[in-house]
């Protein structure tokens, strides 16, 4: 018999589990289904020697001139170090830092052009013993960074935009970011189209986990990253996959979301100013938490790590480093 809905749409039902295996079991699907469940609960390992028992928050250092939020505030690695050091001292436990825009409609810059940006940066941070993760697409510029001393490599394209990136993450034994993108930076908000954007981004990001368990990267080296406001409309996109997130824990792998002065909270909010934004990066991002996020990717660090002490202690019972 035909089903009486169309077969281009999605149908979601919720069960509890005793009787999501019974249908699981009637259906042969038993195996997959417990397979399912043993990668949404089990504990993640430590990240890059970060135990992730609780939420931890990665800095962004731009290194660039022209950043949708900060272009040109840190473009020199005098400035950027030092932004550095003040992010660490307000509490991020990863720097982020990046030689490349990827805002909707930047142009790419040279892998050596990048690399002149941010290697001085990253040696002189790495040096004083800071967890730095390189902000790249390119493989070169990878080696580099790692070369340098950064520990993580966080790659918008989810390791495709470059066929030799897969294997440096490999042999370099690090931690990677694999972020969904629709597209590259310069074309990705270009009319983007999702049967359904939340199933779309989990498969495609099920596609990379399974690319880099095949290269030797297991899934304890992944952190799993949406991508939001890359190749996504602002809330017709983005919306959607903020209020499905928790599915992303079903990969197996930590969760990573940057919300961070991001175009759909103007939006919403109508603060046009990316820096006038930080209230509501705040309230996305502690919206991400409730839904397991590992790891939060903030431009305010200070803010955000206020916010999330107070709403710890408050949701799960959890004091940060709390006085009396």
């Amino acid at each position: 018999m035909a089903p009486a809905y169309p077969s281009s749409e999605t149908v979601r039902a919720v069960a509890d589990l005793s009787t999501l295996r019974r249908w699981a079991g009637r259906h042969g699907l038993g195996a997959a289904v417990d397979d399912r469940l043993d990668r949404l609960s089990r504990p993640r390992p430590a990240f890059a020697g970060l135990d992730l028992d609780r939420p931890r928050l990665m800095g962004i250092v731009n290194v660039t001139p022209d950043s949708f939020s900060d272009g040109g505030d840190f473009a020199d690695a005098r400035r950027a170090v030092a932004h550095g050091l003040a992010l660490a001292e307000a509490g991020a436990e990863i720097l982020d830092i990046g030689g490349e825009s990827t805002r909707p409609g930047s142009a790419p810059v040279s892998p050596a052009e990048e690399i002149a940006r941010i290697e001085p940066v990253i040696r002189d941070l790495a040096h004083r013993g800071l967890t730095v993760s390189v902000d790249t697409r390119h493989a070169t510029v990878m080696q580099a960074a790692l070369a340098a001393g950064a520990r993580i490599v966080n790659d918008v394209t989810g390791l495709t935009g470059d066929p030799a990136s897969l294997g440096v993450v490999a042999r370099a034994g690090c931690p990677v970011v694999l972020m969904h993108i629709r597209g590259e930076p310069r074309t990705m908000q270009e009319n983007p189209v999702y049967d359904d954007v939340l199933l779309d981004v989990f498969d495609w990001l099920e596609e990379r986990v399974a690319a880099c368990a095949a290269a030797g990267i297991p899934p304890g080296r992944i952190a799993v990253d949406p991508g939001i406001g890359f190749g996504k409309k602002s809330l017709t996109h983005n919306l959607p996959l903020l209020r499905g997130l928790s599915l992303l824990h079903g990969l197996g792998c930590a969760v990573l979301l940057g919300v961070s002065r991001k175009r759909f909270i103007g939006t919403l909010s109508g603060a046009a100013d990316p820096k006038g934004r930080v209230s509501g990066s705040i309230a996305a991002g502690l919206y991400g938490v409730a839904q397991g996020v590992q790891i939060l990717r903030v431009h305010d660090v200070a803010e955000t790590r206020q916010a999330l002490a107070v709403w710890s202690a408050l949701q799960v019972g959890t004091e940060l480093e709390a006085g009396d």
